[in-house]
């Protein structure tokens, strides 16, 4: 017991939430070898076997399972020295986000401002995908958090619900709105979220009903492509209000009104729930908070415009 190391117990608990060693040693950023000697050290400190080995993988035995509830609470004490003891200007190694594009446009760089004011030496890595890959880095342990559509429906995740992001039809400013609206969506094609989101599947199945099968879809992973082609005229879409508003003031696109519009986009800020309060945990808090304040802004600029109006 005399070497029993904290290192130990990190690799060990590592090992058992990611399911292996291979996945371990991506979360620990360590080598693999590095981290099967310290399972190894660990067990040879306890005098115990920990895991039982097969060509299916690794599986806790007994005496690991017992190990388990006291290594998470020692991991528990450990989030809470960080977060009550150790300095804040500390450092607290790497946050990796991964975020999607919609919020990269919006409130991301409040976020950035709001950790390092939190965290002045956290270093941070930040990724911009659609929501089905930052979902997959999430459950791949890739990422610590994911600000994407959700929530994220499986039991080893946390889900902090953000403020919506409604969407509003728009259209370039050279075009002439008809008397009915309506007909712009047939004649023109119409800009959309990836095929493989919920948005571009919601949107399809909407036009299909209310347009027929004649609509044309032009599917894009990319926000800033997609206003490009409604701003030369080429297609008109249902874009998130808030950042449609930039190109309308600029004078490039005009909102328009056919009846409806889609769903609002719902975002969380997700990350594995382990039972304790970690950095990941904080950050979602802090993007909630981020997020409500932006989302408050941009009621009270468009109610402004409106009285001005």
């Amino acid at each position: 017991m005399t070497n029993l190391k904290l290192d130990q117990l990190q690799a060990f608990l590592a090992v058992v939430r990611s399911g292996g060693v291979s996945r371990a040693s991506e979360q620990l950023r360590l080598t693999q070898p590095a981290v099967s000697a310290r399972i190894k050290a660990l067990e040879e400190s306890l005098g115990v076997v920990l895991f039982e080995r097969a060509a299916t993988g690794m599986r806790l035995t007994k005496r690991g399972e017992l190990l388990l509830n006291h290594t998470q609470q020692i991991a528990q004490l450990t989030e809470y020295v960080k977060r009550d003891v150790v300095d804040p200007a500390g450092g607290l190694g790497t946050l990796r986000i991964g975020v999607s594009e919609t919020i990269a446009q919006c409130w991301l760089p409040d976020l950035i401002s709001a950790l390092t004011e939190r965290f002045p030496k956290l270093q941070l890595e930040i990724n911009v995908d659609v929501s089905v890959n930052l979902r997959a880095a999430l459950m791949a342990r890739e990422i610590d958090l994911a600000i994407l559509m959700g929530p994220v429906s499986e039991f080893s995740i946390d889900n902090v619900e953000l403020p919506t992001f409604p969407l509003a039809w728009c259209c370039s400013a050279a075009l002439e709105i008809p008397a009915n609206p309506a007909d712009m969506l047939a004649r023109m094609p119409v800009v959309t979220y990836a095929k493989n989101t919920r948005p571009f599947r919601e949107l399809k199945r909407e036009l299909l009903v209310r347009v027929g099968p004649e609509v044309r879809l032009f599917s894009s992973s990319s926000l800033s492509a997609g206003f490009r082609l409604v701003e030369v005229g080429q297609a008109v879409a249902a874009m998130p209000r808030q950042l449609a508003q930039r190109y309308v003031d600029a004078g490039a696109l005009q909102f328009f009104e056919p009846g409806w519009v889609p769903n609002a986009l719902k975002f969380t800020a997700s990350f594995v729930g382990d039972g304790e309060i970690s950095l990941a945990e904080q950050a979602s808090e802090i993007a909630r908070r981020i997020a409500v304040e932006y989302d408050l802004a941009c009621i009270s600029a468009s109610q402004s415009d409106q009285n001005l109006e």
